[in-house]
């Protein structure tokens, strides 16, 4: 009797532990590989931030107001490609780093042909449906900007 309750005691704790482990492990949206989200795994976590944004810009060296664009990128799943970084139409490629944010880089020519580069990360608070894209470009001189904007 003690042998057959040391062993259903056993059987059951060892249910309980797998139980404990399949179900803590169980969400979909915590296994999806980056850029993928939802139950199937399937969904494009970029589709939410393609399209055009308005918003306004503070930088260490002024403060702007404009409309970016954010398409998806026929080179990959999980990148994007951001025009009309600093309102200047340089144009960045970003890759997604979870299911809401992305990072990005690009170079383009400025004023006066100078070499300019600029990287950055981007999010979105889906509860507010606000972008941020903080970035900092560097050419003649460095500015620090954070873009905040809605979609149109």
């Amino acid at each position: 009797m003690k042998k057959a309750r040391l062993i259903l005691t056993a059987s059951l704790l060892s249910i309980g532990t797998f139980s404990a482990v399949t179900f803590s492990s169980c969400s979909k949206d915590d296994t999806c590989q980056v850029g993928y989200e939802g139950k199937d795994c399937k969904t494009l976590s970029r589709d939410k931030f393609v399209g055009q944004w308005k918003g306004q810009e503070q930088c260490t060296q002024g403060d702007d107001e404009y409309v970016i664009t954010l398409t998806a990128s026929s080179s990959s799943d999980v990148k994007l490609v951001y025009t009309n970084v600093y309102n200047q139409a340089f144009t960045a490629t970003g890759t997604m780093t979870g299911t809401n944010g992305f990072s990005f880089e690009g170079n383009g020519i400025g004023t006066g042909g100078a070499t300019v580069t600029f990287n950055g990360v981007g999010s979105l608070d889906q509860s507010t449906g606000q972008l941020t894209i903080t970035y900092t470009i560097s050419g003649l001189t460095t500015n620090s900007c954070t873009f905040k904007g809605t979609k149109l």
